[in-house]
């Protein structure tokens, strides 16, 4: 299996986290890590084009993307979230591929922050796991 994980830089604390769980993760199940493939955006809105490209050139079995939007006191927090959750949906549909929705959208730092290593843990994690069966689920109608 090959993973694909663009993660974005806006917010690194908390993504990089969210990253290191994912390849840990990827790696404990068995994956090597030359199957995992990791590439940078800068934000969270330029995620779905960073999954449409690893989509494209690097025929992952799943590509996850992790990103971090913090809700701020303009609707800005709304827009991104809405245009990442419909753009990685579109990803996916396109592609016919899992791209798995790992973006953290909290009302603060510390809830992020929960929620990439805390007491929440990492959702990284959770990522890395629905794209592990995301890519089951899709083997197993390749082969019938």
């Amino acid at each position: 299996m090959k993973v694909a994980i663009v993660v974005s830089e806006w917010n690194s604390d908390i993504t990089f986290a969210l990253r290191d769980g994912a390849v840990q993760t990827l790696l404990q199940h068995g994956m090597q890590g030359k199957d995992i493939i990791v590439r940078y955006v800068p934000g969270s809105f330029e995620l779905t084009y960073g999954a449409q490209v690893m989509a494209e050139h690097i025929h992952a079995d799943a590509v996850i993307c992790l990103g971090c939007v913090i809700r701020g006191e303009t609707p800005h927090f709304d827009y991104i979230c809405q245009a990442v959750a419909t753009g990685i949906t579109e990803v996916s549909v396109r592609y016919r591929l899992p791209v798995i929705f790992g973006v953290l959208t909290t009302l603060s730092k510390e809830q992020a922050l929960e929620r990439s290593g805390g007491r929440h843990g990492n959702k990284g994690v959770e990522a890395a796991v629905t794209a592990i069966k995301m890519a089951a689920f899709k083997h197993e109608f390749l082969n019938i």
